[in-house]
């Protein structure tokens, strides 16, 4: 009698299959972890620099430092961003139209951060009293300690609202330019939309040449 007939009949001989369904918690939980990593790639590591692309038609030029600038007529609107401070306080940034806004996403562990941060701490104050306002971005800090100390550290005044995972990042559209390095600097003019945008560290110099044509727009 051969092998194959010896083996015993019944439910045992059934070949199992390796087909598996997944829960619907574990695809729940492999869909919210793919949100996430899509998320942390959406903003580059920090670095020197990073990528230009937005899709969509941005009207944009870039010069041969880097900056990125739209004319007046064919810019767009910041999305809106508001949230606590790394210091606490409620901050919206809508309540400064009207200013030229300079916007700055970065973090206490980024050296590229520090190499600038003294650049605006200095400029923030210098046009302070010229219709300008500072605000920051403070991603990727996984508590407000080390930001707070980074602040100290530079003499930064102006506030930074506090976006630990990213969320506020991800709300400028695609098409616009959007910031997509850590640091990247977007100057908004007086109408709340994007003038100018950089993806890498700034010098007093870049920043200041970044600045002063909104400024100087009626």
């Amino acid at each position: 009698m051969s092998a194959a007939s010896r083996a015993p009949l019944g439910s045992n001989s059934t070949p199992r299959t390796t087909r598996t369904t997944r829960s619907p918690r574990v695809r729940r939980r492999a869909a919210l972890t793919a949100g996430a990593a899509a998320a942390a790639l959406l903003v580059s590591a920090c670095g020197s620099g990073g990528t230009s692309g937005g899709g969509g038609n941005t009207n944009f030029v870039t010069g041969s430092d880097g900056t990125a600038t739209v004319a007046e007529g064919e810019r767009t609107p910041a999305p809106d961003l508001s949230g606590k401070t790394i210091a606490g306080k409620t901050l919206d940034l809508a309540d400064f139209k009207g200013k030229v806004v300079v916007l700055n996403v970065w973090g206490s562990w980024c050296n590229p951060c520090r190499a600038e941060a003294k650049y605006f701490a200095k400029v923030s104050k210098a046009y302070a009293g010229k219709g300008v306002q500072f605000v920051g971005i403070n991603t990727r800090d996984t508590s407000t300690g080390a930001a707070l100390a980074f602040e100290k550290d530079w003499d930064i005044t102006y506030p930074s609202l506090y976006d630990p995972t990213g969320k506020l990042l991800l709300r400028f559209d695609k098409g616009t330019l959007n910031p997509q390095a850590i640091p990247s600097t977007l100057v908004l003019d007086r109408d709340g939309k994007i003038a100018a945008r950089s993806l890498s560290a700034l010098s007093e110099e870049r920043l200041l040449k970044m600045l002063k044509p909104v400024v100087a727009e009626k």
